[in-house]
């Protein structure tokens, strides 16, 4: 177990640094990072959007054909996130997905990807009911937010790591 510790605080993280020196300078120096960091919070957005357009309709019955079309498209803005933080990965580590420093967050990204999947399969197939769609559309988000959970704590070891080495 390693301590990066700051002057205000410390913090243990499992293994190795979350960043190389030479990741770092990648991170630091390519577009990805950008990109990343726009669509995040972006996404984000969407999905407070949608979340309380989902609420709305479980609670009035008001409101399916919105409620449905902000779920496909924060599916379409997850699958880009995806894609772009697949080639940072590519960019800053030398593989596409499962670097070890953030290979539990992939993992679980799949799991979300899968149920965001599932809810327009479920859609397009009408495989279940209106309320279904929605209670799995809320299963998917119970999951990015998780999901969404790992990568700002990541963030902020990455933060303290920063911190530490100066």
């Amino acid at each position: 177990m390693t301590t990066v510790s700051t002057n205000t605080s410390s913090a243990q993280t499992l293994g190795r640094r979350l960043y190389s020196d030479a990741e770092r300078a990648r991170r630091d120096s390519t577009k990805w990072t950008l990109v990343q960091g726009l669509l995040a919070p972006f996404q984000f957005v969407v999905f407070l959007i949608s979340l309380g357009l989902v609420v709305r309709y479980l609670m009035t019955g008001a409101g399916y054909d919105a409620a449905t079309l902000s779920i496909v498209i924060k599916t379409g803005v997850l699958l880009l996130i995806m894609i772009t933080g697949a080639i940072w990965e590519k960019v800053v580590f030398g593989q596409y997905l499962f670097a070890p420093a953030f290979f539990w967050e992939d993992v679980f990204s799949f799991a979300v990807i899968a149920l965001h999947l599932l809810y327009v399969f479920a859609l397009y197939a009408d495989a279940l009911a209106p309320d279904g769609l929605m209670y799995l559309a809320l299963a998917a988000y119970t999951a990015y937010v998780i999901n969404a959970g790992q990568f700002v704590w990541k963030l902020r070891l990455a933060r303290l790591d920063a911190e530490a080495r100066t």
